[in-house]
């Protein structure tokens, strides 16, 4: 069970829908807004650094991280949780190992979806929090409109670690769940013999739950939008999976199905790596 989690502040329904899933679990909630330092472009000698700009610039990442903080401590106000934030000053570049550290603290990270932008500051939040703080990492899409719901949740199953790691993380969420929908990839090269998702489904009825089996053909489409589409089929209204990536020198890469989901996003996804 869920006793504290924490949210990056980047967006309102970011935070609405991390104030909702605290709310169904009663748990203590942090929020963190980060105030970036302004980026200041590279200019030539002659033409100086512009102080006006760099000004202004602050003055409205100020303004946005200090914004962010009161709608957070005022939603937590109205739903009478346990919290607390704050307002941490970084530059973009750290502000993602930052939420990391911070996140190994807690039981459960929720972060936004991150923009079209490559390379965002919420992707390598996104990233840094899935790879480095060693916790299930919830990312809620920016279409996201409706509070937290466990009507039906689809469980993105290949018998991998990481998955294992996810539905083992997703179990509170799993249990209040009226029907877990196990959803399998057939015709692709399973990772263990589990691939079917038999035992799978067996295990998750041993601990109660009301689990239906879908095996899906894998086509001739990206594995991301084949899961995107089942979450639509389906109705999911959640979503777990396991989080891949790979190692480039000293950062972490997402995979391929993991970049692909969180780009084209519908439904909240939990996520563990």
């Amino acid at each position: 069970m869920f006793k504290d989690i924490i949210v990056n502040l980047s967006s309102e329904r970011t935070t609405e829908f991390a104030v909702s899933v605290a709310s169904l679990f009663q748990t203590h909630v942090a929020g963190v807004s980060f105030l970036y330092d302004p980026i200041i472009l590279p200019v030539s000698r002659k033409e100086g650094i512009p102080i006006g700009l760099i000004e202004a610039q602050r003055l409205e990442n100020e303004n946005r991280a200090t914004g962010a903080k009161a709608k957070f401590d005022e939603s937590v106000r109205r739903a009478g949780l346990s919290s607390e934030s704050c307002i941490i000053s970084s530059e973009l570049s750290e502000a993602a190992n930052v939420f990391a550290r911070m996140a190994r603290r807690f039981d459960l990270a929720v972060v936004g979806q991150a923009g079209s932008d490559k390379r965002t500051v919420d992707e390598l939040i996104i990233e840094a929090a899935l790879f480095k703080s060693g916790r299930p990492v919830l990312v809620v899409p920016s279409i996201q409109k409706a509070k937290l719901s466990l009507n039906r949740v689809m469980v993105c199953w290949d018998g991998s670690c990481n998955v294992a790691r996810a539905v083992s993380d997703a179990m509170p969420f799993l249990a209040k769940a009226k029907i877990v929908n196990l959803v399998t990839i057939v015709g692709k090269k399973g990772k263990s013999d589990e691939f079917a998702g038999a035992d799978m489904a067996e295990h998750l009825a041993r601990h109660g739950l009301n689990v239906e089996l879908r095996r899906a053909s894998a086509g001739h489409i990206q594995l991301a939008d084949n899961l995107l589409s089942l979450a639509a089929d389906l109705s999911a209204d959640f979503m777990v999976m396991g989080g891949y990536g790979h190692s480039r020198l000293r950062e972490f890469v997402l995979g391929g199905a993991t970049r692909g989901v969180l780009a084209s996003m519908t439904v909240p996804t939990l996520m563990s790596h």
